[in-house]
């Protein structure tokens, strides 16, 4: 009969637990500052992205505060429940934003949206009605795709850039759906 070598037993299971214990914080690490899942819920952002589409955010560039205009984020809504929000940036700190005639105007430039459907008319909200209005420092200006059924930077303001959470970058359900954003 064969002799147990508990060293040997007790030094392996050691390195199991300490490999397992790496393997979890370094997952926990890139969820929480490298990449991480966001389920959408809403249609403020249709056609682009559905209620229940299930995407990938970068989370480099809520560290970084890079942000591109024309991506999506999402970000801290600082509401009562603070409840995360995702909208797509349109203005940058300095840029002066101006809703009329159905059309977002940055610096006095008629912004092409492609991923808007042809006939989407953006009105303004209780926030920027009928002004010109100037990102301040520190800030962007977001809006929903759905521009009929999203509150968005119309209605509470400007987003600091310390709010965001992350971008979007990866659409992943449903498969048939699968794309970047």
């Amino acid at each position: 009969m064969e002799k147990i070598n508990y060293n040997k037993v007790f030094k392996l299971s050691t390195q199991l637990l300490i490999t397992l214990i790496l393997a979890i914080l370094f997952a926990i690490g890139i969820n929480k500052y490298i990449f991480a899942r966001a389920d959408i819920e809403g249609t403020s952002m249709l056609t682009t992205l559905n209620d229940k589409d299930i995407t990938f955010v970068e989370k480099i560039s809520s560290i970084t505060h890079i942000v591109k205009r024309g991506e999506i984020v999402i970000f801290n809504s600082r509401n009562e429940n603070n409840d995360l929000f995702i909208k797509r940036v349109i203005g940058l700190a300095g840029d002066k934003i101006q809703i009329k005639n159905g059309k977002v105007y940055i610096n006095g430039n008629i912004i092409n949206e492609p991923y808007l459907d042809n006939n989407t008319v953006t009105a303004s909200g209780p926030f920027i009605s009928n002004r010109i209005y100037t990102v301040p420092n520190g800030y962007i200006f977001v809006l929903g795709d759905n521009r009929n059924n999203s509150t968005d930077s119309r209605f509470f303001g400007p987003v600091n850039i310390n709010d965001i959470k992350g971008h979007a970058i990866l659409r992943v359900y449903p498969f048939k759906k699968i794309c970047i954003l």
